[in-house]
């Protein structure tokens, strides 16, 4: 009876720099064929473990910055020292193809995608702890004492942007965190404004006139004794 739009959603994702957004994101990609994530383009080094066009595409600032001269980009931004941006390509023509596409952006660019997209599901990553936190960035082992001291003070500022976003999730437990994510893209797929249409086939309108015909729902005056 109901026809729902069949344009995919649009889900940014965003979180301090160690929430595990990324591994979130991993996992619910593995459970949700249907969806599709955007790739964003970055001016900073790959880490160890990290894949070309995977994690992000990897350039210079140099070239970065020409990427922006061209136009290239929905969204772009400068964190903590380096560029990260999220490519057009491709973004409207897989959310019209019926995939749901995933953005993981800081949040500069969450806002600014927010004052271009109407309709983008917005979804914040906590980690569990300051304690936790600090853990995660050492144990990556890939930046200076000074650079984590930066992502910490960056992630305080971002914390207090929460109540811009739509949904938050403390990501304590990764299976939990993932099936929290899933419930969510889930649920805004039954919105009533994704609704196109109400309508009713041959059988429905059959058994409409039936129940109307029917003395059982025909409505008289209750009598009074």
């Amino acid at each position: 009876m109901i026809k729902s739009k069949e344009i995919g959603s649009l889900i940014v994702i965003s979180g301090p720099s160690g929430a595990g957004k990324g591994t979130v994101i991993q996992e619910v990609l593995k459970d949700n064929p249907n969806s599709w994530l955007s790739v964003s383009m970055t001016s900073r080094k790959i880490r160890p473990g990290e894949k070309e066009g995977v994690n992000y595409y990897y350039v210079s600032e140099e070239e970065f910055k020409q990427k922006i001269e061209e136009g290239y980009f929905l969204e772009y931004n400068n964190y903590v020292g380096n560029y990260y941006g999220t490519p057009k390509e491709f973004i409207n023509k897989k959310r019209l193809e019926g995939k749901d596409v995933i953005l993981e952006i800081e949040i500069n660019g969450a806002n600014n995608i927010k004052k271009l997209i109407d309709d983008a599901i917005f979804i914040f990553i906590m980690p569990p702890s300051w304690k936790e936190l600090k853990r995660r960035l050492e144990n990556r082992k890939t930046e200076t004492k000074e650079k984590i001291i930066k992502r910490f003070q960056t992630a305080y500022r971002e914390i207090n942007e929460v109540t811009k976003y739509n949904y938050v999730v403390v990501n304590d437990d990764l299976e939990e965190t993932v099936e929290k994510v899933k419930a969510i893209m889930l649920a805004e797929k039954c919105r009533v404004d994704r609704i196109e249409e109400v309508y009713l086939n041959s059988d429905e309108e059959i058994l409409h006139e039936m129940l109307i015909d029917s003395k059982e729902f025909v409505n008289e005056t209750p009598k009074i004794d």
